[in-house]
């Protein structure tokens, strides 16, 4: 009987070790049938150019021999939207399939994955003048203002998110409908591609939060505030906002110390594994979707796992 691997989607909080069980899952499948894995990153930082320390960015020996696509696509000064990452994964999915390959999504950019699994809603084009406007706004009189026009859209996304909380209020100042509407078509009954499955990492809260402030620390260790020193005069504003990079820039710009907000990026990251892990939840709803259970797991045992479970018989 013919088989071939589904497409396994592995995605769960940050600092969760889904690049190295990535890389384990591709060595299975082409060790064990013949179609070789090749993993494309599902994580909005890690597209960035020279963004490497602060964003995790596998190395050359955390690869292990195995490809990795959609990292180091773009220029930091340079935008990148979830509409440029999905055009860009389905064109590598449907490359590394053409090879008789085995494409492995692994990230935790939850709208990277949600679009990919369900689509993208139908919203308004960027207006310039508008989001200029929006952007000189202080991030507190935009945040009570999406609570006013768009609570849920408010709820979901993050108190600091200067850039996603823009893009809702020009949705809603464009259409006059809440993103969080717009974006209800996404659970609407569209077909469901049986060639894709989801694995979310599971972690203990303690467990996670001890990965998360080792890592920060390694990432410390490793040259991260040179890193940012570096690449701070051509950091666009997506990219000057990501975790680990905001924080150290607050530093050389004198409103905080490097103690502080090392601090700072274990508080904030810690928070944000913490939303991840809720919106995990809701993707558990999913059919296609099974977690992997992280706290006593073993690597290699977790990576067959997932291979079994996406084995598709002909």
């Amino acid at each position: 009987m013919n088989h071939r691997v589904r497409m396994p989607i592995i995605v769960g909080p940050t600092a969760g070790g889904k690049t190295a069980l990535a890389v384990r899952v591709a060595h299975l499948c082409a060790r064990n049938h013949g179609q070789p894995g090749e993993v494309i990153s599902a994580d909005s930082v890690q597209i960035y150019r020279g963004l490497d320390i602060g964003s995790a960015k596998p190395t050359v020996a955390e690869q292990d021999g195995v490809p990795h696509h959609l990292i180091d696509i773009v220029e930091p000064n340079q935008p990148f939207t979830v509409h440029d990452w999905l055009r860009a994964a389905e064109r590598k999915i449907e490359e590394i399939r053409s090879k008789g390959n085995t494409p492995i999504i692994a990230g935790g950019t939850h709208l990277y994955i949600k679009a990919l699994l369900d689509g993208l809603f139908d919203g308004p084009e960027q207006d310039r003048a508008l989001r200029d406007s929006l952007m000189a706004q202080p991030l507190a009189d935009l945040r009570n203002r999406l609570q006013e026009v768009d609570p849920a859209a408010c709820e979901r996304i993050h108190p600091n998110d200067r850039r996603r909380t823009v893009r809702a209020l020009e949705v809603f100042e464009l259409t006059g409908t809440p993103i969080s509407d717009l974006q209800k078509q996404w659970d609407s009954d569209r077909p469901r591609n049986d060639d894709r499955r989801v694995f979310g990492l599971r972690w203990s809260t303690e467990a996670i939060n001890s990965r998360i402030n080792h890592r920060v620390r390694e990432m410390m260790a490793a040259g991260l505030e040179g890193e940012v020193g570096r690449l701070r005069p051509n950091l666009g504003p997506q990219a000057a906002e990501a975790l680990g990079y905001k924080q150290i820039i607050a530093v050389f710009n004198n409103q905080t110390t490097l103690e502080n907000a090392v601090e700072r990026i274990k508080i904030d990251t810690r928070r944000f594994a913490k939303n991840q892990r809720t919106w995990l939840k809701r993707l558990a709803l999913d059919p296609r979707f099974s977690w992997v259970d992280m706290d006593d797991a073993d690597l290699l045992g977790s990576a067959q796992v997932i291979v079994d479970k996406c084995l598709m018989f002909e």
